[in-house]
């Protein structure tokens, strides 16, 4: 499947082969016993993913453009690297090598000690959120700084008021596809409420069972793509502002650091939840809910962030086609230009609106 997916050419059959190719390792890891892991996979390879990308196609067109060069420096530096990674793991332990420091201190320390130490049932929780915890707060960084990249390359700026002239026109379009994807609608407007309560389930559930602030945020974010692919863009910006989406993003980068500074004022270690309670297993659940709850926000957000940024560039591009097709429509060079008019390449049609409106805007002169 992964050689298809590099062969086809069909970007829309692309995006369906991923959702597929991720379901499946989603499966795998589910017969593997890391049930975490596949929930992720299964929300971001099977999920989110396949919706920035469809978001993504409308853009670029659904067929993949003609090669016009043989990459053969790229893939020369792609076999000089895979190669010196493989060199790289010659002298690790083989792969399940029962001597393996990992299987000797690391992994019984997790398993027999985390209970004690943390007191939530859930090992991959106790190790990401707490063990590992400064690890993910640069995960949420990252995740922060590439929805600020997003941001800063496409975001657009406000529309001028005389894209409002073709309001009339875009309504009817949206009044077209309310008739056309009546039935898409209403089911999706019985199930994003589910989903979102789904998504509520995952991030306050990962301290007992697989899920947390990752996959309840590219949950939630899903939905939220979802309502606006189908009722439209400007209807979800409507619905969801588009600063306070900006402004959860960084308040849950926010919140997760600020857990880590109280906890060096109660004198503690940064992100070290025991001094946040005088309990210390109460203080690592505050802890843990507390930036479970900031990778919550930061994901949603960021998420949404590219989505609308993607489709409101595509929405510009569109505009901006129209608007230059009726500007040179609507041109006195081209209307009295004899040789545009006998020009085979103009079509009947066209000519025949360029006369009218030449007509209508010399009447108005008059």
């Amino acid at each position: 499947m992964a050689i298809a997916i590099v062969r086809t050419k069909d970007l829309l059959a692309v995006v369906m082969l991923t959702g597929i190719y991720g379901l499946l390792s989603a499966s795998f890891f589910v017969v593997l016993d890391a049930v975490d892991v596949a929930f992720t996979e299964a929300a971001v390879g099977a999920g989110i993913s396949g919706l920035l990308m469809l978001a993504a196609i409308t853009m670029t067109g659904r067929t993949e453009a003609p090669k016009r060069h043989k990459p053969l420096l790229a893939l020369l530096v792609v076999f000089i690297t895979g190669g010196m990674l493989i060199y790289g793991t010659l002298d690790m332990p083989y792969f399940g090598s029962f001597d393996a420091p990992v299987h000797q201190h690391v992994a019984p320390r997790y398993i027999n000690d985390s209970m004690q130490e943390v007191g939530v049932p859930n090992i991959v929780t106790s190790v990401l959120a707490s063990y590992r915890a400064f690890d993910t707060l640069g995960e949420v960084a990252v995740i922060f700084t590439a929805g600020i990249g997003v941001l800063s390359l496409l975001s657009l700026p406000r529309r001028r008021k005389s894209l409002q002239l073709d309001k009339s026109s875009d309504e009817s379009k949206k009044d077209q596809m309310h008739e056309q994807h009546m039935v898409l609608r209403i089911v999706s407007k019985i199930l994003i409420p589910f989903i979102l309560l789904f998504a509520l389930y995952v991030q306050f559930h990962g301290d007992f069972g697989p899920g947390g602030g990752f996959q309840a945020g590219v949950i939630f974010a899903a939905a939220i793509i979802l309502y606006a692919m189908l009722f439209g863009l400007d209807t979800a910006r409507r619905v969801f502002n588009q600063s306070l989406i900006q402004l959860i993003a960084a308040i849950g980068l926010l919140l997760y650091a600020s857990v880590g500074v109280v906890s060096l004022f109660n004198g503690g270690n940064f992100l070290d939840y025991n001094v946040l309670a005088a309990d210390p297993i109460a203080g690592q659940h505050l802890g843990i809910l507390l930036i479970e709850l900031g990778v919550g926000f930061t994901v949603t957000a960021v998420m949404i962030i590219i989505f609308f940024n993607f489709a409101g560039r595509r929405e510009a591009q569109q505009h901006a086609t129209e608007q230059s097709s009726l500007e040179l429509i609507n041109s006195p060079e081209l209307i009295n230009s004899p040789e545009l008019i006998n020009s085979p390449e103009l079509d009947a049609t066209e000519l025949n609106s360029t006369e009218q409106k030449g007509e209508s805007n010399a009447t108005r002169t008059l």
